[in-house]
């Protein structure tokens, strides 16, 4: 009886949270299934099993889950690939089984191996694709087909020019309302306390009135039905199961499909772990998500929602802050959410499909230009070469390619850059003019790699007869071997032939290493174990 009230209790504290996920979600969810290339339905599905399945199964109360805009590159490339929906839907199995596996070990970490740099990279460069291609959907040209055509093989800027004969007015007037209204929403103060009416959903609802108004007028600006929304519209159980699209499993026996479900379930994966990082920094009482288990979760809602024909989902920060913002203390309101996505789905599909796909490229390019935000790319540019370089070449390259070879291009350089660092930090070198002979002091760090042979080695070989060297060791736990035997022929072959007088401080040896005479330059000091 006490759980009983106390569930009723969390019910009625966190239903308006869920209310306005719904409202948020519900235009997302169509839009992100639209930008994918894949049914609107599928996007909806993947809303629904995110907020019932993964919102029951993860310990987090603040996120929700469902179909995300940072995999719409990857899907949209798949479904072009693959050829059909229904091997992309094997795809998406395939990923949830590689997330279960994932965290059964205990992978919930994966994420910080992965640079901000490129990951900001990669949500900018995912923002530019979304952008361009809702642009011909903005502008009324034939639905998806526009969308893939400038894809099609690799960025055609070539395309936009034949999108000027086939610019449809109507659909521009509700483009240029829906983004005004969405823009007004975020700056008006006292628009954004409007919690129970989110700035998408009534540029959605603009747009429906808008289009009404100049169909009931019979103005040329009516936007014909081809660039509406198409849910199917159940009327009796045999339609309910015709709407479901299943997976073809003989794409279980295909090597591209598996390249993209693993593609998927690491992209995936890893948006997942970031935005529970950034939902824990939401939620007021600070409770701390497994990220093992909410892998699980994910992968199980994967499996689920690719067996029912949904797209595959990830955590989303859009959804998660707007729950937090709302009032949500508990994850049933999520699940909140996705019933009423359930509701939604069977009962007013008819009022879904009078939605014209410019107001939801509206919402799209509004998200888009917040992924690709010219601040986020000065924030990058003023933090130096270091940081801005992989993160501008993760955003060329994954509008110029695809987001995997992006995102492996930003991880190069960033690598490439850290060695060149952990090079330039092997020791710290300086140098005094005396009257008779240089004096170079060079203090090695705490770790010497094989990595740092080069920089040691250059350094050694620009060094001038008759010169007095120490080459301090006190501070290294760590000194690779090649290092080790570089620095003993230097000590003892080249220092007598140029008669470099050498120092060697911190060192564990033996006299019978460094052959010690009368007429040696090599002094050791503070013989002791590094």
């Amino acid at each position: 009886m006490k759980k009983a009230k106390n569930f009723m209790g969390l019910f009625k504290e966190n239903f308006p949270s869920g209310l306005v996920v719904f409202l948020v979600a519900l235009p997302l969810c169509l839009g992100i299934a639209l930008a994918s290339g894949a049914p609107p339905l599928a996007g909806i599905i993947s809303g629904i099993i995110g907020g019932l399945v993964v919102g029951f199964i993860s310990n987090s109360h603040i996120s929700v889950s469902g179909p995300a805009a940072g995999l719409t590159a990857i899907i949209i490339a798949a479904i072009t690939d693959l050829g059909s929906f229904e091997l992309f839907l094997a795809a998406g199995i395939i990923a949830g089984v590689i997330q279960l596996i994932l965290g059964f070990i205990r992978a919930g970490s994966i994420s910080n191996y992965f640079p901000n740099n490129v990951i900001e990279g990669m949500l900018a460069g995912i923002g530019i694709i979304i952008i361009i291609k809702q642009i011909p959907l903005a502008l009324g040209y034939n639905s998806n087909i526009a969308s893939e055509a400038i894809f099609e093989d690799g960025f055609n800027p070539a395309f936009f020019g034949n999108l000027i004969s086939a610019i449809h007015p109507g659909a521009i007037v509700v483009t240029l309302v829906s983004i005004s209204i969405l823009l007004m929403w975020d700056k008006v103060k006292v628009l954004k306390k409007l919690k129970l009416l989110p700035g998408a959903l009534v540029a959605v609802i603009a747009g429906i009135v808008l289009n009404q108004i100049f169909l009931a007028s019979g103005s040329s600006l009516a936007i014909s039905k081809e660039h509406l929304v198409n849910l199917p519209v159940p009327k009796t159980a045999d339609d309910f199961k015709a709407m479901i699209t299943f997976p073809a499993f003989e794409g279980f026996l295909n090597y591209k499909v598996w390249i993209v479900g693993t593609t998927i379930a690491i992209v995936a994966s890893i948006e997942t772990l970031l935005c529970i990082e950034a939902s824990d920094r939401l939620d007021s009482k600070r409770r701390i998500t497994d990220t093992n288990l909410e892998l699980r979760a994910q992968g199980i809602g994967n499996i689920l929602s690719s067996f029912i024909g949904g797209l595959p989902m990830t955590s989303v920060v859009v959804r998660s802050s707007a729950n937090a913002n709302a009032g949500a203390t508990n994850k049933i309101s999520t699940m909140i959410h996705g019933i009423l996505l359930l509701v939604c789905a069977l009962s007013i599909p008819f009022l879904l499909n009078m939605i014209p796909l410019a107001t939801l490229a509206a919402v799209l390019i509004l998200i888009g230009y917040k992924l690709a935000s010219p601040k986020n790319i000065m924030h990058f540019w003023h933090k130096g070469k270091y940081q801005f370089i992989p993160f501008i070449a993760t955003i060329i390259a994954i509008v110029a390619t695809d987001l995997l070879k992006g995102v492996g291009i930003g991880l190069a350089i960033s690598i490439i850059y850290v060695l060149q660092g952990n090079m330039k930090r092997a020791y710290y070198l300086s140098r005094e003019n005396l009257d008779s002979a240089d004096e170079i002091n060079i203090k090695l760090a705490e770790e010497v790699s094989f990595l740092n042979k080069a920089a040691i080695k250059k350094t050694l070989k620009n060094i001038k007869p008759n010169s007095i060297v120490t080459i301090d060791a006190r501070s290294t736990s760590y000194i690779a071997t090649d290092v080790l035997e570089m620095i003993q022929d230097f000590a003892n072959v080249r220092a007598d032939e140029e008669d470099i007088e050498v120092r060697l401080i911190g060192f564990k040896t033996s006299y019978k290493d460094y052959a010690l005479d009368e007429d040696s330059h090599v002094i050791i000091e503070h013989r002791r174990a590094i």
